[in-house]
């Protein structure tokens, strides 16, 4: 008879979580042992502004029910893992205690980036916004007169100002791009996102950054100077690629893994904000993003229980939205453009070599029922065609444009995916 397995995750997000249940789908049996530096069960990261808002709370943001570990026979260490052994096959705790494991995952995700910066260890209240921990502790620091300053206007920045900026004095947000969410979005497309953002009181400094911090004051490069009494920083992250480094595996930005979400040491793969995968154009990317990483964990844990599973679609995607006016880009801002966009809104398509290579969206919710409104609706058929790699010949692609609807693919793909819900 053969003994029962033990899984190990390494990491408490989405990633991890969806490895667990990639594991149950196959072995219902096996000892599971999740490990989490951050002492609290997962929950959805992107919506801790939310929570500063006052439009949520820790409950609402859970990512799976409290029961989901009892029921579903996840044993949960509140822990760091500090090592890894292969030969041994066993992972180190900070503790000092250690974990046996037979197939394990490492979901650590990714840790906060702060380059060298003069003067910033005279600041006394500076904080970082990736965790729910850390919106928690802004929360105490911060009061109706308090004067923010946010180093970044990425995704991280950006959240983080629309969280607070009701609930305190001034937020200035400074980055030497010179456009918000420089990384997803063009100068026309970031535009519109700056100034909903402007709308509601928040200022920027962009084309900047600080060259020397005073304790209460940042000394930018352009010769001005900013007044502040809460610091935050959210100039980048980096993957956490260390524990598999440090035992000889591949790394680049992020932990290599194939399809199956092996990394090159036997018996260990790699899932979510720490992983680098192939996109669906064959290009290695970090992709941190929440879909990547419950589906990159669930196929980890099939394949750690046994079960065979890929996960070779892939694709860069954002979904990010201040006060009602979204932003949804996917894929790659390469070949020909088909555009259209109107007051507030914009819908920008990127077609090559007959194939849906990438979009970015734009809708206001408060736009009415307008096109404003809908910029973004059912953007999901959009991204099913450059995960799938569907031919634009195959489908009505003119009539998708201006109504994206399912049925606008050919009979073969609906059957295809019917059969795929039903299952």
């Amino acid at each position: 008879m053969e003994s029962r397995r033990n899984y190990v995750i390494i990491g408490g997000g989405p990633a991890a979580v969806s490895c667990a249940e990639g594991i149950r789908s196959v072995d219902a049996d096996g000892g599971i042992t999740l490990i989490s530096a951050e002492a609290r069960p997962a929950y959805y990261r992107p919506m801790i502004s939310y929570y500063l808002e006052k439009r949520s709370d820790p409950e609402r943001i859970a990512y799976r029910p409290e029961s989901f570990y009892a029921e579903n026979g996840v044993r949960v260490v509140y822990d760091r893992a500090a090592a890894i052994d292969p030969d041994k096959k066993s992972v180190a705790l900070s503790s000092g205690d250690a974990v046996a494991y037979d197939e394990l995952c490492v979901a650590a995700g990714s840790s906060p980036f702060v380059p060298p910066m003069e003067g910033l260890e005279n600041v006394e209240k500076r904080f970082g916004f990736m965790t729910l921990g850390d919106a928690l502790a802004l929360e105490a620091a911060i009061n109706e007169e308090s004067r923010v300053l946010i180093v970044g206007a990425g995704l991280i920045g950006l959240k983080c100002a629309e969280g607070i900026c009701e609930r305190v004095g001034s937020v200035t947000v400074c980055d030497l791009a010179p456009r918000v969410l420089s990384s997803i979005l063009d100068d026309g497309a970031a535009k519109l996102m700056e100034e909903t953002l402007a709308s509601h009181g928040i200022k920027f400094l962009l084309g900047d950054t600080v060259a020397r911090f005073e304790p209460n004051a940042a000394h930018m490069k352009s010769g001005a100077l900013v007044d502040f009494d809460v610091l935050v920083l959210a100039v980048g992250v980096r993957a956490n690629v260390s524990l598999v480094r440090d035992i000889g595996g591949d790394v680049g930005r992020g932990i290599r893994v194939d399809a199956a979400m092996r990394t090159t040491v036997p018996h260990i793969y790699a899932a979510g904000d720490c992983a680098e995968m192939a996109d669906v154009n064959g290009v290695g990317r970090v992709m941190a993003i929440l879909p990547n990483a419950a589906l990159g964990g669930r196929c980890a844990g099939v394949n750690m229980a046994g079960g065979e599973s890929v996960f070779d679609t892939a694709a860069p995607m954002n979904a990010i939205g201040f006060f009602g006016r979204h932003a949804l880009t996917a894929g790659s801002y390469e070949g020909d453009v088909r555009e259209d966009s109107g007051d507030g809104w914009l819908r920008r398509f990127y077609i090559k070599d007959g194939f849906l290579c990438g979009f970015m969206l734009i809708g206001d919710e408060n736009a009415g029922a307008g096109i404003g409104a809908r910029a973004y609706d059912r953007a999901g058929i959009y991204t099913s065609l450059i995960r799938n790699r569907i031919p634009l010949d195959t489908l009505d692609f003119e009539s998708l444009l201006r109504l994206p609807s399912v049925g606008r693919f050919s009979p073969e793909y609906r059957r295809l995916k019917m059969a795929a819900w039903k299952n």
